[in-house]
């Protein structure tokens, strides 16, 4: 069965994916299999199968898992037995008509992941039902927070980008706006008959119970009284009773006027710069006004902070660098030297604001656009944990930019899927644990028997809290064996072991749902010469979760040599697991279970994760939240990027990503995730240029030259961020996009054995040819 899902959608209707699809049973064993055991999962990914049921699920009264197919039920007695626990439960009296013939949807065998959405008239009965639905789920809310340190010629782009998104919110979300430049302006879109206007000092820090009384909203300011602030007493307005936040945070249909011209009106920051220097910008102390703004909000609110960066934060908490331009902004040398004086305290900073917005369940997205760094590897902590949406473009009037902002606002078909407050629990079978996760969420610090004394990422806890989780949203499971030979009296094992994801989360109608996935896989007992385990290897998932763990050492650990830990897990499992005579490299074979793994390794070794020169901090920091994030078919392409080559001869075909694969008639279309090349071979190119393409006579010519965009146009569509779209010639400056992702195979060592027409690439680097011998020659060392 496995064999036939591949074809079509490897996660299935799970969203689950392993490293190994057969676990060894001891920790001994485990480590001999030299990947570490994984899973990842997509907790709300789509899939037409999955049904909802419209009532609250059955849990176990020992270890609360939910009722599932892999349960064992006795009909007559109304007894289900619990597979992780096997605590005996009765069913309740409206399972009563419950039988062989007539099985409640939770139960059927192929719904192994199932939806509940929890009746809002449970939670609405405490509050005397009627209105309390919609006082339950109060609209989504959305403050935009603008830095204003930026030329007017981008003010104007990112202000037109703005009033395109308010036009595309609904009319019942809640929207607030701030400006900072030197000062934070927080805009008072209640009050419209003029613009009025709170100001805060950029240059100290500021408490939530600070911003709250500057703004009227404290404890003082929400008094309930009849002096309160004139609003009517007792109903709910815009969702929040009373709280004055309504000043501030007001339905899209009601200010989208209010807002266009005060948009309209708005300038660059009037501060004067002295020459020699940077612009005083404080967007720690903008982010942490917003956020004390939406501490007023009532808990259970799912809003957003999007903040909208031209440039590095120069002033109050949060700096990152100076203001006198002749001090760089810090590089991956300066960290590694330790020598970037305001690094560690800005990180301070915003894993501390990462607290709070986790706290208050609200979402910190960051949309920056500068040439310069901006400060998203300060401030990777706070997107990641609140599980926001980070783009790095180089303008606001980019398509990056432009594209990937529409699309966060988009409805229907193209939309995100933003859901909010999301929690994830996960129950395993006795002797796993878990020692992790890595992606977008933060650790609840909820104990129990399935922790595991090592961690990896956000641990120590089986519960995580996913601020905004979206139907992409990809998290990696990293679980360790804890039992040993002795603990298991032979006799009461089981074959199966069990896992169970479960994640409640709020969908963009404010609707409750449960989505609930128990998976089981086979425990072997030894994993020497064992088919089975060979068998159920994923390597795409193996190359990633080995990706991952990577990049979160390269953070953590000092001096920690990514290649030289990549090399030696290569080698041990190709030792492991290879066919050969001791010292014979001839000998050696891999089985196809393992044979794309070494491959995966060699670009990994080479990708912008690993070989972190050439890239500045902030976007080393970009790409691995992206890495984290994202589905492992993505991340793949991230790794190792897909390579299609389209010529007169041959229909679109994909290519090796090799030097050897660029041809003067062909075209090529290279996909790394964040950037889309569209590479015209030299002969193509002429052609092209002299316009042939305009001649009816040319008509295949033509096509031929629209193909690789319309193919672009589709990746470019259904991808967020959007990607950079570099269309360039052989031989041309844009070529690099390409050349540097290709396998250096014809260098300017063996240029004399090149086909014609063919390219060489001007490196010192190791081909996979040469790579594939080394790892041979290591591997059959005795």
């Amino acid at each position: 069965m496995a064999t036939e899902m591949v074809n079509t959608d490897q996660e299935g209707i799970d969203g689950v994916r392993m490293t190994w699809n057969v676990w060894p049973r001891t920790k001994v064993e485990a480590s001999k299999c030299v990947i570490p055991i994984a899973a990842s999962i997509s907790p709300i990914r789509p899939h037409p199968d999955i049904p909802t049921l419209p009532y609250a699920p059955l849990r176990c009264k020992t270890c609360v898992a939910v009722l599932n197919p892999f349960c064992q039920v006795d009909y007559t007695a109304k007894i289900w037995i619990c597979p992780f626990c096997f605590q005996r439960n009765h069913f309740p009296p409206q399972y009563a008509a419950i039988s062989e013939s007539n099985v409640p949807g939770e139960l059927f065998s192929q719904y192994t992941t199932i939806q509940y959405s929890l009746p809002t008239t449970m939670v609405a009965a405490s509050d005397g039902g009627g209105g309390a639905a919609a006082a339950l789920s109060p609209p989504p809310v959305y403050v935009f927070v603008l830095d204003t340190c930026m030329i007017e010629e981008e003010m104007g782009f990112v202000k037109s980008a703005l009033k395109r998104a308010i036009g595309l919110l609904p009319d019942n979300a809640l929207i607030g706006f701030m400006s900072y430049g030197t000062q934070v302006h927080v805009h008072e879109l209640g009050f419209s008959e003029l613009s009025k206007v709170y100001i805060f000092r950029g240059s100290k820090e500021i408490s939530k119970d600070q911003v709250l009384d500057q703004l009227g909203l404290g404890i003082a300011g929400r008094r309930t009284g009849p002096a309160a602030a004139g609003y009517p007493k007792g109903p709910v307005q815009n969702g929040f009773p009373n709280s004055g936040v309504n000043r501030f945070l007001l339905p899209a249909s009601d200010c989208e006027y209010t807002l266009n011209s005060l948009l309209d009106e708005l300038q660059s920051d009037q501060w004067p710069v002295p020459p020699g220097n940077r612009a005083s910008r404080c967007t720690g102390v903008a982010l942490s006004v917003a956020a004390g703004l939406l501490g007023a909000c009532l808990p259970g609110t799912g809003a957003r902070i999007i903040a909208l960066v031209g440039g590095p934060c120069t002033e109050g908490p949060g700096t990152i660098v100076s203001k006198d331009l002749s001090e760089p902004a810090r590089s991956h040398k300066d960290l590694d030297k330790d020598v970037a004086p305001f690094f560690q305290k800005a990180v301070k900073f915003y894993d501390h604001l990462a607290k709070q917005l986790v706290s208050q369940g609200h979402v910190l997205d960051l949309f920056a656009s500068a040439l310069d760094q901006v400060g998203v590897a300060e401030m990777k902590v706070a997107v990641e944990r609140t599980g926001g949406l980070v783009v790095l473009a180089e303008s606001f009037g980019h398509s990056v930019f432009k594209d990937s902002f529409k699309h966060l606002f988009e409805e229907g078909e193209q939309s995100l899927g933003l859901c909010f407050n999301g929690t994830l629990e996960i129950n395993c079978s006795k002797d796993i644990k878990i020692q992790g996760i890595l992606g977008p969420c933060t650790s609840l610090e909820k104990k129990g028997a399935a922790v595991a004394d090592t961690v990896i990422g956000q641990g120590s806890t089986t519960a995580w809290k996913m601020c905004s989780v979206d139907k992409s949203t990809c998290l990696t499971v990293y679980f360790d064996i804890s039992s040993s030979e002795r603990s298991n009296p032979p006799g009461t094992l089981n074959p199966q072991l069990y896992l169970q994801f479960l994640t409640s989360y709020q969908n963009p109608d404010g609707q409750s749902l449960l989505r609930v996935t128990t998976v089981s896989r086979r425990w072997i007992d030894t994993v020497v010469a064992s088919e089975e385990l060979v068998q159920g290897f994923d390597q795409e998932t193996a190359a990633v979760v080995m990706a991952r763990l990577c990049s979160h050492k390269m953070e953590l650990e000092e001096g920690f040599d990514a290649t030289r830990w990549l090399d030696r897990n290569l080698i041990r499992l190709c030792s492991k697991f290879g066919e050969y005579r001791k010292d014979d490299p001839a000998s050696f074979t891999l089985n196809p279970c393992f044979s794309l793994f070494p491959q995966f390794m060699f670009n990994l070794r080479r990708s912008q994760f690993v070989q972190v020169f050439n890239n500045s901090p902030d976007e080393t920091a970009y790409f691995r939240m992206l890495l984290n994030r994202e589905s492992i078919s993505n991340a793949a392409v991230m790794i190792q990027p897909s390579l299609i080559s389209y010529s007169f001869n041959s229909p679109p075909s994909p290519a090796l990503l090799d030097v050897a694969s660029i041809g003067a008639d062909r075209i090529l279309l290279l996909d790394s995730y964040f950037s889309v090349v569209i590479f015209h071979g030299m002969t193509i190119a002429q052609w092209r240029n002299m316009g042939y393409q305009n001649d009816p006579q040319h008509a295949l010519f033509a096509q031929l030259l629209q193909a690789p965009h319309e193919d672009a146009q589709m990746i470019i569509r259904e991808r967020f961020p959007v990607p950079r779209l570099v269309v360039c010639d052989q031989h041309g400056s844009q070529a690099r996009f390409l050349l540097a992702k290709l396998n250096p195979s014809a260098t300017y060592n063996n240029a004399n054995e090149m086909a014609a027409g063919s390219d060489v690439i001007f490196t010192d680097d190791v081909s996979l040819q040469v790579f594939f011998e080394h790892l041979q020659r290591l591997a059959v060392q005795s």
